[in-house]
């Protein structure tokens, strides 16, 4: 029997070609996909979710989740271009950590990817659903919207991650193309919403900037503040991660994958920070507030409504690209830990047509769909985070123990300042974490502790299998 903290041996020569990922991405592939992982969710709904727990300071939330993010993202270039293999910080930390903490980061990994992906899902329905009715088409609420909120499932939600599913499906490189067009569709809507609202823009919108205060307290059950908004607004920041998903799907690694990760964090913060700060002053926070389409309610009581439709319009289109890049680098993550023996082995098979792993891909879809069907936006996003949290954690620390382990090895990117980077993502995303609800940490242990009972009854699953 292996010990817990056994560490795991990359190569991908010793590996039958049936389980073998084919590399078909360049750099120009990975930056329209973290793009397309990171723009989305956060300012198409999640904007109003973080203005109604910090008013105007929501600004202030934004550049802090970023600020975390961008020290996270550099270690994440540093470490994925040593260990240029799929899994992101599953497989960092079975290299570097051990089985047990591997076996937690992807189990936390497991979290982040499905509720992201149900989210941004869910987020997608709410505009698909406004659009439909901006056009006289009416959808019942029994299939718009799951039982929490009055319904009976989340028909749209279901129907587009199927949809993605089948894209994925067809192939890496083909799916990535597709993406990179409808990333650039999402980018011009963003910038239509910044050309119209822009004029009606108010500095008295932005007083009282900080009403809940920056450390904040509770306010009615629910924390509020600038570290509250903060702790959820870190889900629309996160998405580079799944760019270190397609390390063995690059074609170079080494350069591609620094590029990849950094260019879209850079690119991200700038979009995020011009959109929020034209939303916030065009209108008053509260008007906005926990709307699940507050791009296009805002443009709609400006009395741009043509334009309210093209911005939905948009999100119906372009939203999906989140749900592609998620969903595809939860599948390697699947797809890795069954190649090692943690998930079925069966499921650990590519396509000889495509390349891709066609089989872990469908029962992924499977999964998230249903709990796009079923949980309601703001309670997924949160849990979501705290996977995330744990995840850019773990690979903070794989940078600095690689840093004093291996000090010679080679690295073709190198994070500058990693002593100070690596400690400030490590409590940034501490901090991050202790701010989120008390129900979703809870609810994050809880999810840990099945999480540990799993992995112990395939260890012995596996010793009596050894022994018999």
């Amino acid at each position: 029997m292996t010990s817990l903290l056994h560490r795991k041996t990359v190569s991908l020569e010793a590996l039958h070609p049936d389980h073998r990922l084919k590399p078909s991405l360049s750099w120009w592939h990975l930056i329209p996909l973290g793009v397309g992982a990171i723009v989305g969710t956060g300012i198409y709904t999640l904007i109003g979710v973080g203005a109604n727990l910090a008013g105007p300071a929501v600004l202030l939330s934004f550049l802090i989740a970023g600020g975390v993010c961008a020290c996270a993202a550099l270690a994440y270039a540093e470490v994925a271009t040593m260990i240029p293999v799929s899994g992101s910080a599953y497989t960092y930390s079975y290299v570097v950590l051990g089985e047990i903490i591997a076996w937690a980061v992807g189990w936390s990994l497991i979290l982040e990817y499905s509720l992201v992906v149900s989210a941004v899902a869910v987020g997608w329905s709410g505009y698909a659903v406004g659009f439909l009715n901006a056009v006289g088409v009416h959808l019942s609420t029994a299939l718009s919207v799951g039982f929490y909120a009055g319904g009976l499932i989340n028909l749209p939600a279901i129907a587009i991650i199927a949809v993605v599913v089948g894209l994925l499906s067809l192939g890496t490189r083909e799916s990535a193309t597709v993406n990179a067009v409808l990333v650039a569709v999402k980018i011009a809507a963003l910038g239509l919403f910044v050309v119209v609202a822009g004029p009606h823009f108010h500095v008295a919108n932005f007083h009282p900037f900080m009403p809940y205060g920056f450390a904040g307290g509770d306010v009615g059950g629910t924390r509020h503040g600038v570290m509250a908004a903060a702790a959820i607004i870190f889900f629309a920041f996160y998405g580079f991660d799944a760019l270190s998903t397609a390390a063995e799907e690059t074609k170079n690694p080494g350069r591609d994958l620094p590029i990849g990760i950094i260019g879209s964090m850079v690119a991200c913060t700038a979009i995020y920070v011009a959109v929020a700060a034209v939303a916030v002053g065009a209108m008053s926070y509260a008007r906005f507030a926990n709307s699940p389409e507050p791009l296009a309610l805002i443009l709609r009581q400006l009395g741009q409504g043509w334009t309210a439709i093209a911005i939905g319009a948009a999100a119906v289109i372009a939203l999906p690209t989140v749900i592609l890049a998620f969903l595809y680098g939860q599948s390697r993550i699947f797809f890795v830990m069954a190649r090692d023996g943690l998930l079925p082995t069966g499921l650990a098979r590519v396509s000889r047509r495509t390349g891709a792993p066609v089989r872990m891909t469908i029962v992924t879809g499977v999964v998230v769909a249903i709990l796009a069907g079923l949980a309601p936006l703001d309670q997924i996003a949160s849990l979501a985070n705290a996977g995330t949290l744990a995840a850019f954690t773990a690979v903070s620390v794989c940078l600095l123990v690689l840093r004093r382990r291996a000090p010679d090895q080679p690295r073709v990117y190198r994070t500058p300042l990693a002593w100070i980077i690596g400690p400030l993502a490590i409590a940034g995303c501490l901090y991050l974490f202790w701010n989120l609800p008390v129900k979703t940490r809870l609810f994050f242990l809880v999810w840990n502790l099945i999480g540990l009972a799993c992995y112990f009854l395939w260890r012995l699953h596996r010793s009596r299998n050894l022994t018999s």
